[in-house]
């Protein structure tokens, strides 16, 4: 009879101790004996896609520039503004739609020229030609205003 007690305890206990090593792992109870990593695997989460900007927050990081090289003033600032963001709105509009080359390359060329002629009738002659030689030399304009600015000082 004890030679059964004693079987049963040690059955008892070899099963509660591998049990135990099953579920604790080298003997220590917060995981692996890995310097902690757990067995379970872990969801790898995809990185963020940077937010894209609004067609207002392009216009502000690019206007304090051509306010700069334009010269405006604050009524011409804000019609230009107003320009700029209609016409980035377009153009992001379009660009989520997808269209061909050739139809998107006429769709912007639409949006440039309602650009230019609220622009013309708008600003002054001299502002407008400023404008007109920046679209088309962004490096040229800058390099022309620097000048002025050291002749200037």
């Amino acid at each position: 009879m004890k030679t059964l007690i004693r079987k049963t305890l040690l059955l008892f206990l070899m099963a509660v101790g591998f049990q135990s090593y099953a579920q604790y792992g080298y003997g220590n109870r917060y995981g692996s004996g890995y310097g902690g990593r757990s067995s379970i695997p872990q969801a790898q989460t995809p990185e963020k896609e940077p937010e894209k900007l609004t067609a207002e927050q392009v216009v502000d990081q690019q206007m304090p520039q051509i306010k700069e090289t334009m010269g405006l003033d604050p009524f011409e600032e804000a019609v230009v503004r107003t320009s700029f963001v209609k016409a980035v709105q377009k153009r992001m509009e379009l660009q989520i739609l997808k269209l061909e080359p050739q139809k998107m390359r006429e769709e912007f060329e639409k949006i440039q020229k309602e650009q230019d002629e609220e622009l013309k009738a708008a600003l002054p002659q001299e502002k407008y030609e400023v404008y007109l030689s920046m679209r088309e030399n962004p490096s040229k304009t800058k390099r022309k205003q620097r000048k002025k600015k050291k002749t200037k000082t």
